[in-house]
């Protein structure tokens, strides 16, 4: 009998995805943070047949030239900006990622984040907690109405597309940007009006929804000048990837009153966050959960384990490769 193959994944899951993949390989779960850097996943790499990797483990040159043995690489994730592709694609290793099972729950996530900016809900419940509510105020934590506001949405794949559903549905008047124009009756479906230069949206737009990939071309895609493009008292919501946004012009506009607020789920440096964008005003940040469902995490699971499956063993199961 022949062995099981041999399984990384770089940090823990929900049991059962590693059941799944316990039943079929020798899996080894990784502790979390372990594998954040390439040094550490280069170092053990060359025992594996299959990995399972996360956005935070940087699958790059150093780690595919030890990879000796490996077939496949499933990133629990839709992006896979952390995985040197090209490369892997040369040495005949396969690069799955986890698409479609978190549309949803991912537009949902970052309505919710622009509905907290919006109505100040962190501030107000902050207040509430402290102590410090007195009784209703007429003046008290005044936010803004998201009805008949123009919102630019960066990115209309699948996630924008869903976004645009949910501000339309609340009376917002919706524009987009993409690598390409949409067909028409998709607009229509959408109520959405394209525009092909992305300054115009922010010239055009109350709210920018930023939820386009991270490539050369959108690195720092809003940087300062994009962002003092913006009308004053706009705001930025930002549910992508971190390095979209240039975080310390994002920071200064925000503490000098460009911007009249922004709701973030990712960062340019993740972990890391700006520190100006901690004490900036009106600023909703969150750890990275706009996917953080239950059935959401455990499709992405199963989608990547059946992607190691598919590759390693030969079954027959859903799974997504890139290339």
């Amino acid at each position: 009998m022949s062995a099981k193959p041999k399984v990384l994944i770089t940090e823990p899951v929900f049991e059962e995805v590693i059941a799944l993949l316990k039943e079929h390989t020798e899996l080894t779960v990784g502790k979390r943070g372990t594998f954040n850097s390439s040094e550490e996943l280069a170092k053990v790499i060359v025992e594996y047949d299959g990995l399972v990797s996360m956005l935070s483990n940087p699958v790059d040159e150093r780690v595919l030239n030890q990879s000796k043995k490996l077939k496949v690489i499933a990133n629990y994730a839709v992006g896979y900006n952390n995985i040197e592709v090209e490369i892997a694609t040369l040495k005949g290793i396969k690069v799955a990622n986890t698409p479609n099972v978190l549309t949803e729950t991912t537009a949902e996530g970052a309505f919710a984040l622009l509905l907290a900016v919006a109505r100040r809900l962190n501030e107000a419940e902050q207040c509430l907690r402290s102590g410090a509510f007195d009784g209703w105020n007429p003046n008290g934590f005044i936010g803004f109405d998201l009805f008949e506001k123009k919102i630019g949405i960066l990115g209309m794949g699948r996630i924008g597309r869903a976004f645009a559903r949910r501000a339309a549905s609340f009376g917002m008047e919706v524009f987009y940007t993409n690598r390409t124009q949409l067909p028409f009756e998709i607009e229509s479906e959408l109520k959405a009006t394209y525009l092909a230069n992305p300054l115009d949206l922010a010239k055009t737009c109350d709210i920018i929804s930023i939820h386009c990939p991270l490539t050369e071309q959108t690195h720092h895609l809003v940087d300062e000048y994009f962002i003092n493009s913006m009308k004053k008292g706009s705001v930025i919501i930002n549910t992508a990837r971190g390095p979209v946004v240039d975080e310390k012009a994002l920071a200064h506009a925000l503490l000098n009153g460009h911007l009249w607020g922004a709701g973030l789920d990712v960062y340019e440096f993740e972990p890391e966050v700006h520190p100006d964008l901690l004490s900036a005003p009106n600023t909703v940040l969150l750890p990275h959960v706009t996917s953080a469902t239950y059935k959401t995490r455990l499709s992405m699971g199963m989608l990547a384990a059946g992607a190691v499956l598919h590759e390693l063993v030969g079954l027959d199961m859903d799974c997504h490769f890139v290339n």
